[in-house]
């Protein structure tokens, strides 16, 4: 594995395997079961795996925990060696943003839904970062987690509005034994938010199975809104239903739903979701 810090370095590598198809997984680092998923699914589909670690701080609010968001670059590059990626782009924001460009990128509808609504610019942050690695990279098929749904569809709407020349992967969120979906930020729980955090994930299938047998969406989210409020300490910051990948609400027919919930506990926001086929209901 080659890891690099430069764009040079990295444009120069890639150079020698233009013909080959290029599995690219972004991250921030701190590996987790998630990301090894992505990087396990990219290598077996690709001549060349790309794998980034670079904490972006175009996606952080003022009050946000940039700072504090986990880092462990040592470890990641062994998780990152162990699951075959071949060059590992690890650049400073430096790097990265060498200049203030005065050009943003506004995600907007799409980012007033969900974890945007109360994290204002953050998905231009996300989209900005995005645009400089495909571009650098140019891989042939991009890795992300369905966990960051939100994230997902905006992505795949931007790559597909905008005609990139990348097929976006959806990948399943990875989880702990008891149905905790894998996070960095989980590291932040107290022992006993842990034990309290397993019920996000048990509050959206609660909701599912009600939306299901009823079709009844008010009914569903104020059983999985009121079963995280009984069985956590934590402040729902939003538990919703809208349609996949438009984020728009449940108000017509859509062949996709996406129940998502995010909470605050003391030192951390989680989040989570359950993306459903109506078809397949």
């Amino acid at each position: 594995m080659q890891t690099v810090q430069t764009i040079d370095e990295l444009k120069n590598i890639l150079e020698a395997h233009k013909e080959k198809t290029i599995g690219f997984v972004p991250t921030m680092g701190y590996l987790h079961e998630g990301h090894q998923a992505l990087l396990n699914i990219a290598r077996k589909e690709n001549d060349l795996i790309v794998a980034s670690i670079f904490v972006n701080p175009a996606q952080f609010g003022p009050n946000e925990d940039l700072d504090r968001y986990p880092r462990d670059i040592e470890r990641d590059t062994k998780i990152a060696q162990e699951a075959g990626v071949d060059i590992l782009f690890t650049p400073t924001p430096e790097e990265m943003y060498p200049f203030e460009s005065g050009i943003s990128i506004q995600v907007g509808e799409l980012s007033k839904q969900l974890c945007g609504e109360s994290r204002p610019g953050h998905f231009d942050g996300v989209l900005k970062v995005i645009t400089k690695l495909f571009n650098l990279v140019q891989p042939t098929n991009a890795y992300f987690g369905q966990k960051d749904a939100q994230q997902l569809a905006i992505i795949e709407t931007f790559v597909s509005a905008y005609n990139f020349p990348v097929q976006i992967v959806r990948v399943p969120t990875v989880r702990e034994a008891d149905g905790l979906a894998k996070s960095s930020r989980n590291v932040f729980l107290s022992e006993q938010e842990r034990k309290e955090a397993i019920h996000l994930y048990k509050a959206l299938t609660l909701a599912t199975d009600i939306w299901k047998e009823s079709r009844n969406m008010e009914e569903a989210i104020g059983v999985g809104k009121a079963y995280i409020n009984e069985h956590t300490s934590g402040k729902i910051d939003y538990f919703k239903a809208l349609t996949y990948p438009a984020l728009l609400p449940v108000s017509e027919p859509a062949s996709h739903l996406l129940f998502a919930t995010a909470v605050f506990f003391e030192k951390a926001r989680l989040i989570d979701n359950i993306l459903m086929d109506v078809e397949e209901v």
